[in-house]
């Protein structure tokens, strides 16, 4: 593992420690519920799962902007042919996947506007891409992705089984089989 690397994925791991107390703060200040999951064992991040349909529309849509900004980079700075192709369907699925969120959203009684403002740690993962090119970056890329779709996963599971509002229970549901796909293909980037 390259210095650069190990400082990244250290930085992420703070980061994500950071926040998730801040986040769950904010829950808290806000009066909504908030789930804490493990993430599957494979490190000591924690996934912040909001169970309200206002919090569940914003983690959504940080995670689609999330996805579609690194892959943009991704498509400038790999240097691997399958992290450029992978980079452009990610590009194509989280767009699509952001415009069923807002239809859906803009269809609730009330309607949820989601709010797509990254958080520390996805901001963080963003900032570090952008210093990197070529193989550094394609490592670094593919450890984002694992991690962002791992996080993804966590959080529509999460409000499929717990959350407020029904249609976005089914909308969280149904994005499981493809987020569960995107999470393949990622790790097969490593």
């Amino acid at each position: 593992m390259t210095k650069k690397l190990l400082i990244f994925v250290s930085g992420a791991v703070l980061t994500l420690g950071a926040c998730a107390k801040h986040d769950n703060a904010n829950e808290a200040a806000n009066g909504t519920d908030v789930n804490v999951a493990a993430d599957n064992g494979t490190n000591a991040a924690v996934a912040l799962s909001p169970t309200s349909a206002q919090g569940f529309a914003n983690t959504a849509a940080a995670s689609d902007r999330f996805e579609i900004e690194s892959s943009k980079l991704a498509e400038a700075s790999a240097s691997s042919a399958a992290v450029k192709k992978f980079a452009t369907q990610m590009i194509s699925a989280h767009t699509a996947s952001t415009a069923k969120l807002k239809g859906t959203a803009e269809g609730l009684s009330p309607a949820v506007t989601p709010d797509d403002t990254l958080s520390a740690e996805q901001q963080a993962t963003l900032d570090s891409l952008k210093g990197l090119n070529g193989a550094a970056f394609d490592t670094a890329y593919a450890e984002a992705q694992v991690n962002a779709h791992r996080a993804a996963l966590d959080a529509l599971k999460n409000y499929a089984v717990s959350g407020d509002n029904a249609q976005l229970k089914a909308l969280a549901s149904g994005m499981v089989p493809t987020v569960t796909a995107h999470l393949n293909l990622a790790k097969g980037l490593k």
